[in-house]
């Protein structure tokens, strides 16, 4: 296995603005898709730089195998390219959250992360390599129609369905072979027993609707396992939050990384 080559993009402010937030995805999204409209509203105090997974939004198709560790080796060495001497923190959803918690583990420049959406331990190793297996037959439109009833909240794609459908179009362009990879690396991630280890500031914030990983699951898999850690229920949200209510997610990422300093 060896670190994955992924894209980042500028989705607000820049360099010279006074800290800097890495953003990441969740699986099967692009992160412009899921990150646009919260990164709008955080723009007066952060530059907000995103990440594709391999094969999604902007990256490059994976070329072998790679781990959660991976990602978050080569989030790291890009954070270290842009965040020169600014504060950093870090925010990622489901997949991107489990690159959070490795991070929190082995922070390099960030001084906070944030999980959003995820745990230390993601559904069963079983059944992510089932999906892997049918994405690789079948491709990754086979997943549009059970990922628009897991992701969100209820009526949230009635409310907004330019957004919901501009996510679920960026699933079904995901390349598939770099899709059941990154299932692969999640069948292979579990940090419950290494969370009393984090050494930064670790913010773990699930949706009160969200069906993957629900609050109860977040709080006894990976906040109280973390011993400089905090909980925030984002409500009304299901797995994709910031997404799902911008105004809360910037809220709480402000806030979560500045100590409510501007």
């Amino acid at each position: 296995m060896a670190e994955p080559d992924l894209t980042a993009t500028r989705l607000a402010g820049g360099p010279e603005s006074p800290r800097l937030l890495v953003v990441g995805p969740s699986l099967g999204t692009s992160v412009e898709a899921l990150w646009e409209a919260t990164a709008r509203r955080l723009a007066y105090d952060f530059e907000v730089v995103g990440w594709d997974l391999p094969g999604h939004g902007r990256s490059k198709p994976a070329t072998g195998p790679f781990t959660v560790g991976e990602l978050a080796a080569a989030v790291r060495r890009l954070a270290a390219d842009v965040a020169g001497d600014r504060p950093a923190a870090y925010a990622g959803v489901s997949l991107g959250g489990a690159v959070a918690l490795e991070l929190a583990l082995d922070p390099g420049v960030f001084t906070a992360v944030a999980c959003i959406a995820s745990a230390a331990k993601i559904g069963e190793p079983s059944a992510w390599h089932e999906r892997a297996a049918l994405v690789r037959k079948a491709g990754t439109p086979v997943m549009v129609s059970g990922s628009s009833e897991r992701w969100f909240a209820p009526g949230f794609l009635m409310r907004d369905p330019a957004t919901g459908t501009r996510l679920l179009l960026s699933l079904a362009d995901a390349d598939k072979d770099s899709y059941a990879l990154a299932c692969e690396a999640l069948a292979d991630f579990d940090v419950r027993d290494r969370l009393a280890d984090a050494t930064v500031p670790l913010l773990v914030a699930p949706g009160d609707q969200d069906v993957v990983i629900s609050p109860h699951t977040a709080r006894e898999t990976t906040a109280d396992r973390a011993p400089n850690s905090s909980m925030n229920v984002f409500t009304g949200c299901g797995h994709l939050p910031p997404a799902e209510d911008p105004d809360a997610v910037a809220r709480a990422l402000n806030d979560f990384a500045t100590g409510g300093k501007r």
